[in-house]
This record gives structure tokens, sequence and C-alpha cells, in this order.
């Protein structure tokens, strides 16, 4: 079943996060995801996260879509003007991709090219209208197409704002759901709870909430997120459980399933696993959770 089908039918879905290489070599990209295979809805392969130039999400997504695994390719401002958009999404089309995910992209301060400029010529929401013109068959420049897009479309959302600056992000996300975005994906939950509030902000929006589980590498990492990372919240109880741990990558791996399992019975219409650059461990963070 496609994920437009699941998530059409109300189903919880699996998504995992597959990087490109930074290179031309793609066996250990195919490797990890033919494990997970069975397991995994989609995959979604990001543009060029954090600014570091690797292999662009359209690339990876053919790759792994001409082995038979769905995919979502990641649609970025960052790095294109209007019309290399446009004719990244007909070419994503064309080679049998049929999910699309539209991201701001980081600016490349964070990355390993400094020197670059970024594009940045339309806005996120101006993309997923991009994206809802070219499912009615023209072009941004209101130039009809030899054929149009059929593209199940998502985005982002910051899920765990307070205050009002949480009904601003709902107010955007709003727009963004009637600019054509289906689903949208959450930063990284490591407390199920806190989803609570959102999740009863957006009940009257037809919309698919997807959260990220991130798996943590280890106790470190748990401590600068939780101090500098605004947009997740870890708590000092889990990060007691890290550090106490004899095993700690064990521990971040059990501590992603236990959230993988809880979130199926908190409303929510799937999940998002990122490993960053363990996609190796996926197996065991979808092993035995009945996914």
């Amino acid at each position: 079943m496609s994920l437009k089908s699941k998530l059409d039918a109300g189903e919880f879905v699996v998504l995992a996060e597959m990087e490109p290489p930074k290179g031309v070599d793609v066996s250990q990209m195919i490797q990890k995801a033919t494990k997970v295979k069975g397991a995994v809805d989609a995959f979604v392969v990001p543009e060029m996260s954090n600014a570091v130039m690797r292999m662009s999400s359209l690339g990876g997504a053919m790759i792994l879509q001409n082995r038979g695994m769905e995919t979502i390719m990641q649609a970025n401002c960052r790095d294109r003007n209007r019309i290399a958009l446009q004719a990244d999404l007909l070419a994503a089309q064309a080679c049998g991709i049929r999910n699309v995910m539209a991201v701001t992209g980081e600016a490349p301060s964070f990355g390993d090219h400094h020197e670059a400029k970024a594009v940045y010529d339309i806005t996120l929401l101006e993309m997923l209208k991009v994206i809802q013109s070219l499912q009615a068959g023209k072009d941004m420049a209101g130039i009809e197409l030899f054929g149009s897009t059929d593209f199940t479309t998502g985005s982002t959302v910051n899920a765990f704002l307070d205050g009002e600056k949480l009904n601003e992000e709902i107010e955007e996300m709003e727009k963004r759901a009637q600019a054509g975005a289906r689903f949208f994906i959450t930063p990284p939950v490591f407390d199920m709870d806190v989803l609570a509030p959102f999740m009863e902000k957006i009940a009257h929006l037809d919309v698919k909430i997807i959260p990220t589980i991130l798996l943590l590498k280890s106790v470190g990492m748990a401590r600068y997120m939780a101090r500098n990372v605004k947009s997740v919240k870890i708590s000092d109880k889990l990060i007691a459980r890290i550090r106490d741990a004899g095993d700690t990558v064990r521990e971040c791996i059990i501590i992603a399933s236990e959230l993988l399992h809880g979130l199926k019975n908190k409303g929510v219409s799937g999940v998002q696993i990122a490993t960053i650059g363990w996609e190796d461990r996926l197996p065991e963070i979808l092993g035995g959770m009945g996914v």
C-alpha cells in the first residue's frame, strides 16, 4: 500500500530518514534501506541537511525508488531558484517519485561550504503554492505543462513552541495546509505528553501530524540538545537514564523504540525516525515493536 493510501485510510505510517552519500558510492545507502524495506512505508531523503554538501535528494530518492522503495524527496528553498525547483519537481514526478516535502533549509553557515550563497528565491509557503500549481498543470509563470504532477505533499511544523508563538506557528501551518500540505513532520519528541497541547489546538484541522523520533547517540548529545536546541525538550530524567545505562548506545535504541511504540496510541498519523548517520540501527529500533 502506498504512503498516500495509508494516510487516506488513517493508518499509522513509519518514515525513516536515509541520507544520500557524500560521494557517488550508494552501496551503503541501498544496503541500509533494503534491510528495513518491509517495515518502513517511505524513506525521507534529506536535501543536504545542515547545509552539508552531498548527493541531492532527487538523486538519492531516484536510486531508492528504482529499487522498489517508496521515497519522499525534499525540496529546499535554500539552494535553488524557482526555475530549478520546478525543474527538479517535474523530473521527480517523471522518475516515479510520488511524495515531496517542502523545507526551508539551514543557512550555509551551518555546513561545510561557508562561502556558499543561499538562494531563498521563494518562501516555503510560496513553494507549496508552486507545487499546487504544478498539480493543476501550470508552472509558476502560468504556462501550461505537458502533463501535470501528482504529489502527496508535506512540510514541517514546530509543535513544541509555547504561548503566542505556538498560536502563530499553527496559523502558519494552516496556510501551508491550504497551499496543499497534507502531512507535517515535527522536530524530535522525547516526551509523548509534550505533544498534547499542540494536538488539542489543531484537532479541528484535517492534517496528518508525524513526529520525529531522533536516535540519541550519547549523554553528551542529549545534554547539548537540551541546552541549545529550542525546538527540542529533553528531561533531566531521560538524560540521567542514558548516563546511568551500562550500554549507552543500547539504551538510546531502547528509548527510540519505546517512543515509536508509545506514539502509536497518541493520535498521531505516524513517525519519522532520524538516526543521523546511524541508519544501520534502524532494524533494532523497528524490531519487535509491531509496526
